[in-house]
Order: C-alpha cells, then sequence, then structure tokens
C-alpha cells in the first residue's frame, strides 16, 4: 500500500495556479463581468452571481441560472440549461476591489442554444 500523498504548500512568492480576476466577455469581446474565486461581479463591481458547482455554471445572487462560462472567458445563457436544484447561499462576499480594465478580446461565435447575457451586456 502506497504513502499517503500530503498536499504541498505554497512557498512565500509562489503564484497560485488560478488567476487573481478572470475577466469575462460576451460575443461582440466586450467586457461585461469579471470572476474573483467562486465569485462574478459586473463591470461595476456590483455581486451578480457565483459559481456554487465550480464547472462554469454560474447562478444570480437568487439562485437562479445566470449562465456558463465558456472557452475564451465568454459569458453566454444556454437556452437549453436544465435546472440543477437550489444551489444555497454563499455568504456575501464583500467589495472585490478594483479589477482594473482587460483589452478588447475580439468577436466570437455563439455556441448553438446560447445568447449573450442581455443584462450584462448593456451596462
Amino acid at each position: 500500500m502506497a504513502p499517503a500523498r500530503r498536499s504541498r504548500r505554497r512557498r512565500f512568492g509562489e503564484r497560485s495556479a488560478e488567476p487573481a480576476v478572470q475577466y469575462l466577455y460576451d460575443s461582440s469581446g466586450r467586457w461585461i463581468a469579471f470572476r474573483r474565486g467562486k465569485y462574478v461581479f459586473d463591470t461595476a463591481g456590483k455581486w451578480v452571481g457565483w459559481l456554487p458547482w465550480e464547472d462554469g455554471h454560474v447562478v444570480d445572487v437568487d439562485g437562479g441560472y445566470l449562465g456558463t462560462i465558456f472557452p475564451g472567458d465568454r459569458l453566454y445563457r444556454v437556452l437549453t440549461h436544465r435546472y440543477r436544484g437550489y444551489p444555497g447561499y454563499p455568504g456575501y462576499p464583500g467589495y472585490p476591489g478594483f479589477p482594473g480594465y482587460p483589452a478588447f478580446a475580439g468577436r466570437s461565435a455563439l455556441p448553438p442554444t446560447a445568447v449573450d447575457i442581455e443584462e450584462l451586456s448593456h451596462q
């Protein structure tokens, strides 16, 4: 039987594998939101959702489906998304701080059955 592996601690100055901020864009390449950890905020820093299942599906602060994070840091709403149950409440995330301004991401085709999230795209 193999010995149990210990988790490796980060040393001072080492970077974590997850970026501090993940900028999220719509299909036109406009910045519409950002993610810090499991929380998602609009461009003004207002908390709009979170990732309860850590699989890219974002729910709003009331527990309803908001959208899905796709490759290329795109946040789209999938029209055929199935209900997964109430995810609970994660607790208020606090002020996220100023995320800075990301570069323009360029246009991207929408996946089938996906649309831009209007309430985030037209701020």
